[in-house]
């Protein structure tokens, strides 16, 4: 997904007030209302070569996961991504943690 965006826009706040508001009115559950508010974020700050890469929240919900959708929020908020685990252990070793998470 990230190979699809070269811009990642932050909405001013101002902008994220009136998405808050807009998606305020469109659910009353909390976790809906926020994830609503985050796909909007994203289809307004999610840009290629200047224009939208989603067309509207939906399209966000549609194509991303929730974790994609966290970690492209994440690094809207100006985090770091978190180093992968053999960047941290050396001795990580990422093939037996999935054999052994697979069960």
């Amino acid at each position: 997904m990230t190979e699809e965006l070269d811009e990642l826009r932050p909405p001013t706040a101002w902008r994220l007030l009136e998405i808050w508001r807009q998606t305020r009115e469109l659910a009353e559950e909390p976790l809906e209302r926020a994830l609503l508010c985050n796909a909007q974020v994203l289809a307004e700050s999610c840009l290629r070569a200047g224009a939208p890469v989603f067309s509207d929240g939906e399209e966000v919900l549609a194509r991303l996961t929730s974790g994609e959708m966290e970690l492209l929020l994440r690094r809207l908020a100006g985090e770091t991504p978190a180093a992968a685990p053999s960047a941290v252990n050396r001795r990580f070793d990422m093939e037996r943690f999935r054999a052994l998470r697979e069960g």
